[in-house]
């Protein structure tokens, strides 16, 4: 399994609009087939300038599916994001293998009352 990080530097002034635009976009990348599934996040740092930092991470089942995405959809699904807000966002991507996965489960039979 792989996961397909976009992080993103947003000028604060059109945050609110690139956020409306996001959350339309991602159903796109997804509509591809090639992902999974998707999670928006907001990156928890001190900015020191006006900006907010999102992080979109696509989960993708195998690297054909990733390599599939670059070749037939990256590039048109960019456009857009791009000609709407390039000066006023900073974008890099970042490709992780998910090697093992941990999950905690919770017996309901421990809470209190």
């Amino acid at each position: 399994m792989y996961i397909y990080n976009v992080t993103v530097n947003i000028e604060n002034s059109i945050k609110n609009q690139w956020l409306q635009w996001i959350k339309n976009h991602i159903p796109q990348v997804l509509a591809t087939g090639k992902f999974s599934g998707a999670k928006l996040t907001k990156v928890l740092v001190d900015e020191k300038n006006d900006t907010t930092t999102y992080s979109i991470q696509y989960r993708a089942k195998s690297r054909k599916d990733l390599d599939d995405y670059y070749t037939h959809f990256a590039e048109k699904l960019r456009t857009e994001g791009l000609q709407l807000f390039a000066d006023k966002m900073l974008a890099f991507r970042t490709e992780l293998e998910i090697i093992d996965e941990y999950h905690v489960t919770f017996n309901n039979n421990d809470e209190e009352e």
